[in-house]
């Protein structure tokens, strides 16, 4: 009788800890979802880039985001990190490589977020502070830093071709080659190469001669180029193929851009 007993209860515990569990599974389900929605939310409202796609691509958009915030970890420093940045911050991450399924972003681990511009050693208060965004290397390798004015000022609704967020996201897929030279060679192919390195040389030059509507920024390095011009492509595509249809063309073919 008491081994009944005792088989009872010891069912009873088991209901009770599988319909608790389910229970969990269900909350955590409603938060996935109301996150979700919210995201989708923010999305279509915030993003051009995610307004233009078609609503297969948006899921498949929304799940390369949702992937990205899993991975990688957000934090604040001197502001707080709201819904609205982790959406951008996700939605730079992914815009670059949305063409690569599968690919993430290996050796990022942590974005940091700054209230405004910083300096070279990383204070945003005071003077000399000219800085938006990096990419952390040394010490600070696997770390990006972002000023949250910059990250919601590439998204604004005024038409603009930078986007700081994005220009730090394509220096890391730049890198993932081995170097930040602006030549993607995974993505370029060895035949394009060549061609690639002379049109960067090329526009840099009109933008010295001050005949471009790319940003000076560009004629820096050819690194920052590849990043200033994908941040055209990404921001203001049909006005890059009217003005500077080569350059397009050869960033479609990195980037493979959905709506282009």
């Amino acid at each position: 009788m008491n081994n009944w007993l005792l088989f009872f209860f010891l069912l009873i515990t088991v209901g009770i800890l599988i319909l608790s569990f389910i229970s969990y599974l269900s909350k955590r389900r409603k938060v996935s979802d109301n996150k979700s929605a919210l995201y989708r939310s923010l999305l279509e409202k915030e993003v051009f880039f995610y307004q233009h796609l078609n609503d297969k691509q948006k899921d498949r958009f929304l799940k390369a985001v949702l992937a990205f915030l899993e991975r990688t970890h957000i934090e604040g420093v001197g502001t707080r990190v709201e819904d609205i940045d982790r959406i951008l911050i996700a939605a730079s991450a992914i815009i670059p490589i949305f063409a690569f399924d599968g690919w993430h972003y290996p050796h990022l681990s942590n974005v940091i977020l700054y209230p405004e511009t910083f300096n070279e050693a990383f204070q945003y208060q005071g003077n000399r502070r000219n800085t938006l965004g990096m990419v952390g290397d040394g010490f600070m390798n696997g770390q990006m830093i972002l000023s949250k004015k910059a990250l919601r000022a590439g998204f604004s609704k005024q038409k603009q071709q930078s986007n700081t967020a994005i220009h730090e996201f394509v220096h890391l897929l730049d890198k993932s080659d081995g170097s930040i030279d602006g030549v993607p060679e995974l993505l370029l192919g060895k035949a394009n190469i060549s061609p690639w390195i002379h049109l960067i040389h090329h526009e840099m030059r009109a933008i010295e001669q001050g005949k471009s509507d790319i940003d000076p920024y560009a004629s820096t390095n050819t690194a920052e180029f590849f990043a200033v011009a994908a941040e055209y492509f990404f921001t203001d595509p049909k006005h890059l193929q009217v003005r500077h249809p080569q350059l397009f063309a050869m960033l479609n073919q990195i980037f493979h851009h959905p709506a282009a």
